[in-house]
């Protein structure tokens, strides 16, 4: 089962507050067992949303909103790819994470689709198109 894990943003990461020395070394601990057992795909921290930018979509129009954007307990942080065998080894995994943020902060686990879970909509020519990117994806 492959989940993207969200570090949620707080008032400190979007002020730009950098980690402190300890925390990086005991997040670079914990993503050297992740990456040993075989569970980190990829991850990394995020700058602030004031350096970012969002696309709104409204049919064919497209609006860029530059940020930063309010909501903080909405906007992430930075984030892991996992490949676990269910839900409950990820949770476990989580649980042993070092808090990412100074104060209180929040962990959110989302699975991936799989190609399996679009059913019939999955077109013949649609997986095929997948497979393709898949394979390019992986050349790189």
């Amino acid at each position: 089962m492959r989940v993207m894990v969200l570090v949620k943003a707080t008032v400190d990461s979007e002020a730009g507050a950098m980690p402190s020395s300890e925390l990086l070394e005991a997040m670079g601990r914990y993503n050297e067992l992740l990456v040993e057992a075989g569970i980190m795909k990829g991850g990394d921290g995020l700058q602030p949303s004031s350096k970012g930018k969002r696309v709104a979509f409204d049919g064919d129009k497209r609006a860029v909103i530059d940020g930063p954007f309010t909501e903080t307990k909405e906007i992430v942080a930075g984030y892991w790819l996992w490949e676990v065998k269910d839900m409950d080894e990820a949770v476990a995994w989580v649980k042993r994470c070092p808090n990412p943020m100074p104060g209180p902060s929040e962990i959110e686990i989302r699975p991936f689709y799989e190609m399996e879970d679009f059913g019939e909509a999955l077109t013949p020519a649609a997986a095929e198109i997948h497979d393709r990117v898949r394979d390019k994806l992986e050349s790189n």
